[in-house]
């Protein structure tokens, strides 16, 4: 993904709370030098209106959306510094994931801006928080690493610990600039939920019927993927994306299906259990997104199946 360092991100949408020490460890590949990660397959959870949908991760009664979840995955050796000085870049051994997560949350969110602003209303820009280990939110409680890159709607805030791209890489198999591209895409797609009041009307409806809970989770996670699909496109039309990067997007997508992740370790896939979607529901509703680059196409809550 051709992309430029720097930029108003760096100054205004990002909080670096890594703090200055930590016992960062190098990786090789990727991005440049990224932080290590523990084992395990990623379980991507739900964590909005229902407490905790699915167990385990940022607690708090706001709740949180849209996390990656990663069993056996969380804090380790390295310290878990609130409100540290962040990290001198020359010293940064995630420098170079630093400043692509920086500017790809730019660049989405300036995408949300002109569309929002197309159809006459205004964009409210979210922060991107990045921590190691565990982190305290403005109004989701507090989560380990194991949760993954997440959404809190109470702070408007995303919060991502470095690390987890090269769990990405290692574990899913989902390697690439792109496939980190949509992750945080994703997480945006949430942020857009919020201010459209999406989020709020499905905790209604999870309210009225929990029995319903997993559905409608499923079709709201389909429509943040979609979402990323719809920045996709946005930024190739902008001459962003290189040969390539589309693979990686889908199979990004694909690598965190409910089916996938159940079934990796020999598993039994549940399909009532599910609260993402299925790879191929991943995949078609992100390239839904992309092949059209229109946010109406993203209606997942209006058709019978996803």
């Amino acid at each position: 993904m051709r992309w430029k360092r720097g930029g108003s991100s760096d100054s205004h949408d990002v909080i670096d709370q890594r703090g200055s020490r930590g016992g960062f460890s190098r990786l090789p590949g990727g991005l440049g030098a990224q932080a290590g990660g523990g084992l395990g397959l990623v379980g991507v959870i739900i964590f909005i209106l229902i407490s905790v949908i699915g167990g385990g991760g940022v607690g708090g009664s706001n709740g949180g959306s849209g996390s990656f979840n990663v069993p056996g995955f969380g804090p380790d050796a390295r310290s878990t510094q609130q409100g540290a000085d962040p990290i001198p870049a020359s010293l940064d051994p995630d420098k170079e994931l630093r400043e692509f997560s920086a500017f790809v949350f730019t660049d989405v969110q300036d995408a949300w801006t002109q569309i929002f602003a197309d159809a006459g209303s205004d964009y409210r820009r979210a922060k991107l928080v990045l921590y190691t280990a565990g982190v305290n939110t403005g109004g989701c409680g507090s989560a380990s690493s194991a949760v993954g890159p997440f959404y809190c709607p109470a702070d408007e805030r995303v919060y991502i610990d470095l690390s987890f791209y090269a769990q990405m890489r290692e574990q899913l198999g989902a390697a690439g600039d792109f496939a980190w591209a949509y992750v945080i895409a994703h997480e945006l797609g949430h942020h857009v939920q919020n201010l459209t009041g999406t989020s709020a009307r499905v905790r209604q409806l999870q309210n009225q019927d929990s029995d319903q809970a997993n559905a409608l989770s499923v079709r709201l996670e389909l429509q943040a993927d979609c979402y990323a699909g719809v920045w996709g496109q946005s930024a190739f039309r902008e001459g962003q994306l290189e040969s390539g990067d589309l693979e990686e997007g889908l199979g990004a997508a694909a690598a965190v299906g409910d089916d996938r992740l159940q079934g990796g370790g020999g598993g039994t896939i549940d399909q009532d259990s599910f609260t993402h979607g299925s790879s191929d529901q991943r995949v078609r509703w992100f390239r839904a997104g992309f092949d059209s680059g229109d946010p109406g196409a993203c209606d997942t809550f209006s058709v019978n199946e996803v």
